[in-house]
Protein backbone atom coordinates (compact mmCIF):
# COMPACT_ATOMS: atom_id res chain seq x y z
CA UNK A 1 0.00 0.00 0.00
CA UNK A 2 1.15 3.52 -0.78
CA UNK A 3 0.25 5.99 1.98
CA UNK A 4 0.34 9.68 1.10
CA UNK A 5 0.90 11.10 4.60
CA UNK A 6 0.58 14.60 5.98
CA UNK A 7 2.01 15.33 9.44
CA UNK A 8 0.25 18.38 10.94
CA UNK A 9 -3.39 17.56 11.59
CA UNK A 10 -2.82 13.85 10.94
CA UNK A 11 0.09 12.61 13.06
CA UNK A 12 0.27 15.79 15.17
CA UNK A 13 -3.09 17.27 16.21
CA UNK A 14 -3.11 21.05 15.73
CA UNK A 15 -4.61 22.90 18.67
CA UNK A 16 -4.39 26.68 18.32
CA UNK A 17 -4.66 27.16 22.08
CA UNK A 18 -1.83 24.76 22.93
CA UNK A 19 1.72 24.45 21.61
CA UNK A 20 2.61 20.89 20.60
CA UNK A 21 4.91 18.88 22.82
CA UNK A 22 8.37 18.83 21.27
CA UNK A 23 10.63 15.82 21.67
CA UNK A 24 14.42 16.03 22.07
CA UNK A 25 14.87 16.19 18.29
CA UNK A 26 12.86 19.43 18.22
CA UNK A 27 9.97 17.92 16.25
CA UNK A 28 6.46 17.57 17.74
CA UNK A 29 5.37 14.33 19.38
CA UNK A 30 2.89 12.27 17.37
CA UNK A 31 -0.51 11.42 18.78
CA UNK A 32 -0.54 7.97 20.40
CA UNK A 33 -3.70 7.10 18.45
CA UNK A 34 -2.10 8.18 15.16
CA UNK A 35 1.00 6.08 15.92
CA UNK A 36 -1.11 2.97 16.48
CA UNK A 37 -3.09 3.47 13.27
CA UNK A 38 -0.02 4.16 11.12
CA UNK A 39 1.80 1.16 12.64
CA UNK A 40 -1.12 -1.07 11.66
CA UNK A 41 -1.25 0.32 8.13
CA UNK A 42 2.46 -0.07 7.49
CA UNK A 43 2.53 -3.53 9.12
CA UNK A 44 0.58 -4.63 6.05
CA UNK A 45 3.52 -3.52 3.91
CA UNK A 46 3.96 -0.54 1.68
CA UNK A 47 5.46 2.87 1.22
CA UNK A 48 4.91 6.11 3.10
CA UNK A 49 5.01 9.16 0.82
CA UNK A 50 5.35 12.33 2.88
CA UNK A 51 3.18 15.16 1.58
CA UNK A 52 3.69 17.45 4.59
CA UNK A 53 4.90 21.01 4.14
CA UNK A 54 7.80 19.86 6.38
CA UNK A 55 8.81 17.13 3.89
CA UNK A 56 12.03 18.76 2.74
CA UNK A 57 13.12 20.17 6.11
CA UNK A 58 14.81 16.84 6.82
CA UNK A 59 16.56 14.14 4.81
CA UNK A 60 14.91 10.74 4.36
CA UNK A 61 17.28 9.33 6.99
CA UNK A 62 16.39 12.11 9.45
CA UNK A 63 12.68 11.49 8.80
CA UNK A 64 13.16 7.79 9.48
CA UNK A 65 14.81 8.71 12.79
CA UNK A 66 11.96 11.11 13.66
CA UNK A 67 9.41 8.34 13.04
CA UNK A 68 11.54 5.73 14.86
CA UNK A 69 11.83 7.96 17.98
CA UNK A 70 8.04 7.97 17.97
CA UNK A 71 7.76 4.18 17.69
CA UNK A 72 7.27 3.80 13.94
CA UNK A 73 9.79 1.91 11.80
CA UNK A 74 9.56 2.90 8.15
CA UNK A 75 11.42 0.73 5.67
CA UNK A 76 10.18 2.54 2.58
CA UNK A 77 9.84 6.29 3.03
CA UNK A 78 9.69 8.82 0.23
CA UNK A 79 8.65 12.43 -0.21
CA UNK A 80 6.87 14.30 -2.94
CA UNK A 81 9.25 16.23 -5.18
CA UNK A 82 10.46 19.64 -3.98
CA UNK A 83 7.67 22.15 -4.44
CA UNK A 84 9.61 24.66 -6.54
CA UNK A 85 6.44 25.69 -8.39
CA UNK A 86 4.70 26.59 -5.07
CA UNK A 87 1.77 24.29 -5.70
CA UNK A 88 -0.87 23.65 -3.08
CA UNK A 89 -1.18 20.14 -1.64
CA UNK A 90 -3.92 19.11 -4.06
CA UNK A 91 -1.85 20.23 -7.04
CA UNK A 92 1.27 18.50 -5.70
CA UNK A 93 -0.52 15.17 -5.33
CA UNK A 94 -2.20 15.40 -8.74
CA UNK A 95 1.14 16.31 -10.34
CA UNK A 96 2.91 13.39 -8.66
CA UNK A 97 0.21 10.91 -9.72
CA UNK A 98 0.29 12.24 -13.29
CA UNK A 99 4.08 11.99 -13.46
CA UNK A 100 4.40 8.55 -11.84
CA UNK A 101 3.04 5.24 -12.91
CA UNK A 102 1.12 3.81 -9.96
CA UNK A 103 2.00 0.12 -10.09
CA UNK A 104 -1.26 -0.72 -8.39
CA UNK A 105 -4.18 1.23 -7.08
CA UNK A 106 -3.77 0.15 -3.47
CA UNK A 107 -3.15 3.59 -1.96
CA UNK A 108 -4.67 6.08 0.43
CA UNK A 109 -4.26 9.81 1.06
CA UNK A 110 -4.23 10.70 4.78
CA UNK A 111 -4.58 14.43 5.25
CA UNK A 112 -6.53 17.15 7.04
CA UNK A 113 -6.41 19.65 4.17
CA UNK A 114 -10.01 20.33 3.13
CA UNK A 115 -8.85 21.61 -0.28
CA UNK A 116 -8.27 17.96 -1.15
CA UNK A 117 -12.04 17.66 -1.50
CA UNK A 118 -11.37 19.25 -4.89
CA UNK A 119 -9.16 16.38 -6.05
CA UNK A 120 -10.22 14.71 -9.29
CA UNK A 121 -12.83 12.07 -8.43
CA UNK A 122 -10.51 9.11 -9.09
CA UNK A 123 -8.15 10.49 -6.40
CA UNK A 124 -10.79 11.88 -4.06
CA UNK A 125 -12.17 8.36 -3.56
CA UNK A 126 -8.75 7.51 -2.03
CA UNK A 127 -8.88 10.38 0.49
CA UNK A 128 -9.30 9.97 4.24
CA UNK A 129 -9.70 13.40 5.82
CA UNK A 130 -8.86 13.82 9.47
CA UNK A 131 -9.90 16.56 11.85
CA UNK A 132 -6.93 18.89 12.34
CA UNK A 133 -7.51 19.11 16.08
CA UNK A 134 -7.81 15.34 16.58
CA UNK A 135 -5.61 13.77 13.91
CA UNK A 136 -5.56 10.14 12.80
CA UNK A 137 -7.70 7.83 14.94
CA UNK A 138 -8.81 4.21 15.08
CA UNK A 139 -11.97 5.16 13.15
CA UNK A 140 -9.76 6.10 10.20
CA UNK A 141 -8.04 2.69 10.11
CA UNK A 142 -10.90 0.69 8.61
CA UNK A 143 -11.81 3.58 6.33
CA UNK A 144 -8.20 3.77 5.08
CA UNK A 145 -8.19 0.04 4.37
CA UNK A 146 -11.50 0.27 2.46
CA UNK A 147 -10.39 3.32 0.51
CA UNK A 148 -7.06 1.75 -0.44
CA UNK A 149 -8.90 -1.25 -1.88
CA UNK A 150 -11.14 0.81 -4.20
CA UNK A 151 -10.15 0.08 -7.81
CA UNK A 152 -8.72 3.15 -9.45
CA UNK A 153 -10.72 4.28 -12.44
CA UNK A 154 -9.01 7.06 -14.32
CA UNK A 155 -11.45 9.50 -15.88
Amino acid sequence: MLIFLDIDGVMVPVKSWKAPELLQDGFPAFSKKAIIVLQQLIAEGGTVMLTSSHKHNYSIQQWKQIFERRGIILNDLQTLDPNIMHLNRREEIVRWVNMNDLEDDNFVILDDDRSLNDLPEFLKQKLVLTSSQIGLTEEHLQLARRVAAIPLELV
